[in-house]
């Protein structure tokens, strides 16, 4: 499609970039960007509606599938908003187990993101030198938890599963193997030029910009931002376990690679604490079925930033009302200005430069446009309208 000097380029939903369903409508000059509008919404699961017809219990591992690969990190955002509104807290012992698992999965999670960076720009024997490192934190999981994935390490009042003296040694050793490894990578990605060409100066992202648009995570941080959630806000016993907040003000995405990869670092010095000053006692406390009623707002730092979930009580075995913000959608706007004024070919690893997450962030919204009013329909208006005749 042309209008004048400009052509609109449809990209998606079948993204070349993504194994997700990602949509963009870019308008380019030649080879530059001018303009661009996100379409999102392709991997919607009715999972807000999911949690509201099912009990707190059930909710747990609802809440570890709405993302494979920081499926820990939402369940923690669950658990604790729940635990709040009960008014309990999980032991010490759990804390420190949440916060062990959380960056272990910090770690494997930006090793993926690592991975896909280099393949987005050709580089796919790093690719296959990342995934394959990463595969020892997955091992670790499966020892802890007898999962790689979905670990269902965490539930309302602490954790289901200890990390018992026999595992420690193996953690360590995995995660010494780990810290040799990311330190070559964290070299490769500063000298090699196959990625400085591609990285350096591609997306950038201004720090005004970043907070205009509330970039969150490794994106804001790699703008120069020093914001995250475990040292504003802590939780579990991240105002225990000492860690650096790591930013790079190169604003591009060579410096969110060099943030994520000395995050991970940070994480195995930050695991390495927990295990050595982790308290003995339970790792969880006896909870109601009923939850009191009220409203509750919880915040973890996903690995991907800031993720919020919101939990609203009627004093039933059921929320009344769940939301989650993803970080993916708050990082969305920020993508969009990264995107403005850059190369047709430098669209992919600058979509990429976020992690996206569509499966997290998708929702529907039910919109009268001609009234410019939304609501929101029961499930027995769901049902009626989409059942087979």
């Amino acid at each position: 499609m042309s209008y004048g000097s400009t052509i609109k380029v449809p990209l998606g939903p079948q993204h070349p970039a993504l194994k997700e369903p990602g949509n963009f409508l870019f308008e380019v000059d030649g080879e530059t960007v001018v303009d661009v509008k996100p379409r999102i919404g392709y991997n919607h699961r009715g999972v807000e509606k999911a949690f509201e017809l099912r009990t707190y219990i059930q909710n747990i591992y609802l809440a570890e599938r709405i993302c494979g690969i920081c499926s820990d990190a939402h369940t923690t955002c669950y658990t604790q908003a729940i635990e709040e509104l009960l008014g309990v807290e999980a032991p010490p012992r759990a804390r420190y187990i949440r916060v062990i698992i959380a960056e272990l999965e910090r770690i494997q999670s930006h090793a993926l993101w690592v991975g896909i960076a280099a393949h987005e720009i050709g580089f796919d024997t790093l690719f296959m030198y990342v995934w394959r490192d990463r595969e020892t934190v997955l091992d670790l999981f499966e020892m802890i938890s007898g999962n790689r994935i979905h670990y269902a390490m965490n539930t309302i009042g602490g954790v289901r599963r200890d990390i018992h003296a026999a595992m420690v040694p193996k953690i360590k050793k995995g995660l010494d193997f780990l810290e040799k490894r990311l330190k070559y990578y964290l070299d490769v990605v500063q000298t090699e030029q196959t990625i400085l060409k591609r990285a350096a100066g591609v997306g950038v992202l201004k720090p005004k910009d970043a907070v205009d648009l509330c970039a969150l995570g490794p994106t804001l941080r790699a703008s120069g931002i020093n914001n995250d959630v475990r040292a504003d806000d802590p939780y579990a016993a991240y105002d225990e376990v000492p860690f650096n907040v790591i930013t790079h003000d190169g604003c591009d995405v060579s410096s969110r690679m060099l943030v994520r990869c000395e995050e991970m670092l940070e994480s195995i010095k930050a695991i390495g604490y927990a295990l050595d000053h982790m308290p003995e006692g339970v790792i969880r406390v006896r909870v109601p079925m009923k939850v009191p009623k009220g409203e509750v707002v919880s915040r973890v730092e996903a690995p991907r930033g800031e993720l919020i979930h919101y939990a609203k009580s009627n004093g039933t075995t059921k929320p009344e009302r769940y939301k989650v913000r993803s970080p993916t959608l708050g990082n969305i706007p920020a993508l969009c200005k990264m995107l403005l004024g850059g190369y047709v070919a430098d669209i992919p690893i600058v979509l990429a430069g976020i992690d996206p997450c569509f499966s997290c962030m998708d929702r529907m919204a039910f919109v009268d446009v001609k009234k410019n009013k939304g609501w929101n329909w029961t499930m027995q208006q769901l049902r009626r309208k989409y059942a087979k005749k």
